[in-house]
């Protein structure tokens, strides 16, 4: 028995190690006063420095977040309202049948989805007659279109925990439908609205294959910044940026998993209470 849990963690060490070690390399050389990937000749944070700089680098992640904000909030309400649509079905096949056709986006491979879209994005911008469509809005459509199926997935077993006459009791006490929505329902599918966000949020932010083809000249995200520097050769000051990037995630999850971690608590309490 020991055997066995001292070989299942030394497994799970190497694997975290798989994962991590490439983090780690790149957080390490960000700290490199040379502009070096093999040999690190001092500690510096010069390319910190640098990076506030790289003004198109800058404009780049300002891009991304504003895509990656708005898509996930447009993403989140308009999956929020499915989920209370498919939820509401009562035949199985039409169910069935919805839910297939919200996974497909997931199962589909993205450069599929990406050149799709473009396609489509350039023959309605033809009928119109209007040039240069692809930008900010064309990129939107495709990250919410993408990040759809995620939310939904989401929020529907939060339907299945929650109590089915939850609704009707609150309806009966006076609220109209609308209110029983938003004062009962709501709060009790919030953990998968929340949940649905952050995955919109971090697919939006991560994505190229499917912004690279929907994105014109004028609006640049920062994987397909990163990509075009590849050509020549990647600057360490986008290890920086990287760095960055990879605390502020680390220090969202930690929060919350504390806060969900406090609510399980807060919810043991009142059950023993």
């Amino acid at each position: 028995m020991n055997k066995i849990k001292t070989s299942s963690k030394i497994y799970m060490a190497i694997i975290i190690l798989f994962l991590y070690a490439p983090i780690l390399v790149l957080v390490f050389y960000s700290f490199n006063e040379a502009n070096s990937t093999s040999v690190f000749t001092g500690f510096s944070l010069k390319w910190y420095g640098e990076l506030m700089k790289d003004t198109d680098t800058i404009q780049a992640l300002k891009n991304t977040l504003i895509l990656a904000v708005t898509s996930s909030i447009l993403a989140t309400i308009l999956g929020t309202a499915a989920a209370v649509g498919i939820n509401a079905m009562r035949s199985k096949p039409i169910k069935t049948t919805v839910l297939t056709a919200t996974n497909i986006p997931m199962m589909n491979p993205d450069i599929v989805t990406g050149v799709s879209m473009m396609l489509l994005f350039v023959f309605l911008a033809r009928l119109v007659g209007v040039t240069g469509v692809l930008g900010f809005s064309t990129l939107l459509i495709a990250h919410i279109t993408f990040n759809l199926p995620y939310v939904i997935l989401s929020v529907l077993p939060k339907f299945k925990q929650m109590d089915k006459h939850l609704s009707e009791a609150a309806q009966d006490l006076g609220c109209t439908p609308v209110q029983a929505f938003f004062h009962v329902i709501l709060p009790s599918i919030m953990p998968g609205v929340f949940t649905g966000f952050i995955m919109s949020f971090t697919l939006s932010l991560d994505d190229f294959v499917i912004s690279y083809f929907t994105s014109g000249p004028e609006f640049q995200t920062l994987p397909i910044r990163i990509f075009s520097m590849t050509k020549k050769r990647v600057t360490p000051d986008i290890y920086a940026l990287s760095t960055i990037l990879f605390v502020v995630i680390l220090i969202l999850l930690l929060l919350i998993n504390v806060s969900q971690k406090r609510g399980e608590n807060k919810k043991k309490v009142k059950k023993e209470i």
